[in-house]
């Protein structure tokens, strides 16, 4: 992140709730630049006696235009997040500064097949990523993994279902599944990666986003089923 990267005003003109602790937030920046599909903003809040609390958030939105979309998950110990899902509403108005991040992008130019692994909220890059790839109409294979703790917990299950046809969803529950479901709930094993993920001869490029333990252990497994390090790409978040 570099330090001359300017802040743009930013005004909330939607926000959806996508579970019961989590929401998504469009604002109009009005001189905003456009960003590649899997960058992310800081979000600065600024209260009356000064005091200013900066996170850091991936988009969901990808390409030109003056709309930037985030998907906030509330964290219990937050200083910004309870106030994004809980307190911001329409016409309220905050800080963004980006587009930042080159490595953990993914543009149309990539020919080789995808393979995006989410742990809950790190699903939020790979819906850019998914609708970058459906509006070019790219021919190159891209699948997600999706690994969350029950049904109620998914981001955008209704966009990811609509696009499902542009990338094969696979969904992973580890705490409840949901109806009629017969597999079990569970940790996401290496096992379940191999039966869900493009195979290491196809050399695919592989993102990797969630909880920094999660990451970890994936990105570990993917290594001992053969995939090399330069085709892995991984984003992590401190919280769970």
């Amino acid at each position: 992140m570099s330090d001359h990267t300017p802040w743009h005003p930013a005004t909330v003109v939607d926000a959806v709730p996508l579970n019961l602790n989590a929401r998504s937030i469009t604002f109009e920046v009005a001189d905003w630049p456009g960003n590649l599909a899997g960058q992310h903003v800081d979000v600065r809040l600024t209260a009356a006696d000064g005091y200013q609390a900066v996170r850091s958030y991936s988009t969901a939105s990808t390409g030109t235009g003056t709309r930037v979309e985030l998907g906030i998950e509330k964290l219990p110990d937050g200083e910004v997040s309870p106030f994004l899902v809980d307190g911001i509403e329409i016409g309220d108005s905050v800080e963004i500064r980006g587009p930042l991040g080159q490595w953990f992008v993914w543009t149309e130019d990539l020919k080789a097949p995808v393979q995006l692994i989410a742990g809950g909220s790190g699903v939020v890059p790979f819906l850019a990523m998914i609708r970058q790839h459906c509006k070019a109409h790219s021919s190159s294979e891209m699948r997600l993994l999706y690994s969350l703790k029950t049904p109620d917990d998914a981001f955008y299950r209704e966009q990811l279902t609509l696009l499902a046809g542009d990338a094969e969803v696979t969904w992973h529950y580890t705490r409840a599944t949901p109806a009629g479901t017969q597999k079990q709930p569970a940790r996401l094993t290496k096992r379940d990666l191999e039966s869900a993920v493009l195979p290491p001869e196809s050399a695919p490029r592989i993102y990797v986003c969630g909880p920094t333990g999660f990451v970890e252990t994936v990105s570990g497994f993917l290594r001992e089923l053969g995939h090399v390090s330069e085709n892995i790409r991984t984003e992590r978040f401190g919280g769970v």
